[in-house]
């Protein structure tokens, strides 16, 4: 397994145990962390295994933020139309 594929794993991991975590604030700040630290971990992933597999990571980052990416999807509805 090489080192993106881990880093990968290691931010699942770590997106799963944030989710879990009470919280008093909203969860937006450790969302808007995770997706800054995911998608260099995506990038190396695409380089390094290809785009099938980039993909596979982005649907797997995209199941774990579904909120972020539902806004992302009204909001860009809203704006094209």
């Amino acid at each position: 397994m090489t080192a993106s594929l881990i880093l990968a794993c290691v931010w699942a991991l770590a997106a799963n145990v944030l989710a879990m975590l009470p919280s008093r604030d909203n969860h937006w700040r450790r969302a808007y962390a995770l997706i800054a630290l995911g998608v260099p971990v995506l990038g190396l992933v695409a380089w390094q295994h290809g785009p099938w597999l980039g993909l596979l990571v982005l649907a797997a980052g995209m199941s774990v933020l579904r909120w972020p990416v539902i806004y992302l999807a009204r909001w860009l509805r809203q704006q094209l139309g």
